[in-house]
């Protein structure tokens, strides 16, 4: 099968983020008026003051989340280790790292399976996958299996949205996201994109304790469709790479679409992602937090209900019922 002749997948009500030759060229010219801005690092990004390594090493019965940078999670639930799309690279393009990752990958317990949002290589990074130990399983979006195969990794399952795979107590759904991918000049769109929902079972039957790792997206409908399909307790949610908002805004949520998003979502606790390693967009990191606190605050949400994690720290969730 060639490129042409490849499945293109697609978003929710038909929504198309292609940008035109002129679009970008607009983007260009903002962007070479933007130079000098060169704030990209926020004073409170700061790596936790100690890694609880040990912890992380021998944890079998707590849930916890802890924040590696960008998109990368750590993930325990059940006995089980979580990673969600495991990036440590130095560099993106030419674009060098601005925040060293929370935890070294040496420093990584064993990896049961590994959750990967789309292709896009700020979320999809080989030498990573390549690097965790423990014999994990890779789940990914329904396309990117054979690329994963021509690389190596033969223990892979891909997903379609909605579906579900499970290991042990924990349960880990596939679910929608507004975005696109892209790895060559040749394969746009031709495996998916989304998030994922991790949930084991609580007291009783139906109830289940979730967190909900949202991947990559712009604003659509899916959030609340999500939220009314799962309890969530934690929504792990983008607020970088949304500068200039006419470009960007199909692709990624701004800080305020965000904490829309969350509220979509009913969910009980925010932690914001996807911002303060690598250059994206034209925002930078202290843009994005500083437009997350104010909107937080001008909706008066609950400041408990807010978790800026520092790189490395894991967030203790043994109260994650609602």
């Amino acid at each position: 099968m060639n490129f042409k002749t490849k499945k293109r997948y697609a978003n929710l009500d038909h929504i198309k983020n292609k940008k035109t030759f002129p679009d970008i060229v607009k983007w260009t010219r903002s962007r070479l008026n933007r130079r000098g801005k060169r704030e990209h690092l926020a004073s409170r990004m700061r790596h936790v003051g100690r890694v609880e390594k040990l912890f992380l090493h021998t944890n079998r019965t707590e849930t916890t989340i802890s924040w590696i940078g960008h998109s990368t999670f750590l993930i325990q639930m059940a006995g089980i280790n979580i990673v969600t799309d495991p990036v440590w690279a130095n560099f993106m393009g030419l674009q060098q790292r601005f925040t060293q990752p929370g935890i070294e990958i040496s420093d990584m317990p064993d990896v049961d399976i590994v959750l990967i949002s789309h292709g896009h290589y700020d979320h999809l990074h080989f030498p990573s996958l390549q690097q965790l130990t423990g014999n994990p399983l890779f789940l990914v979006p329904v396309g990117l299996q054979p690329l994963f195969q021509k690389k190596g990794i033969e223990r892979v399952e891909q997903f379609n949205w909605w579906d579900q795979h499970t290991m042990g107590d924990v349960e880990l759904v596939f679910v929608p996201a507004q975005h696109w991918t892209k790895r060559t000049l040749w394969d746009r769109n031709t495996s998916h994109w989304g998030g994922w929902i991790i949930r084991k079972p609580m007291s009783g039957p139906d109830a289940y304790s979730a967190i909900y790792f949202a991947g990559d997206s712009g604003y659509f409908r899916g959030f609340e469709e999500i939220g009314k399909r799962f309890n969530i307790d934690y929504a792990l949610l983008p607020i970088g790479a949304y500068q200039p908002e006419w470009f960007n805004y199909l692709d990624h949520i701004s800080p305020e679409q965000a904490v829309k998003a969350f509220l979509d979502l009913d969910a009980k606790t925010f932690i914001p992602m996807h911002y303060g390693a690598f250059k994206l967009a034209d925002d930078t990191p202290k843009e994005a937090l500083d437009r997350l606190v104010s909107e937080w605050r001008r909706l008066s949400l609950p400041q408990a209900n807010l978790k800026l994690l520092r790189l490395g720290e894991t967030l203790h969730c043994e109260k994650m019922k609602r």
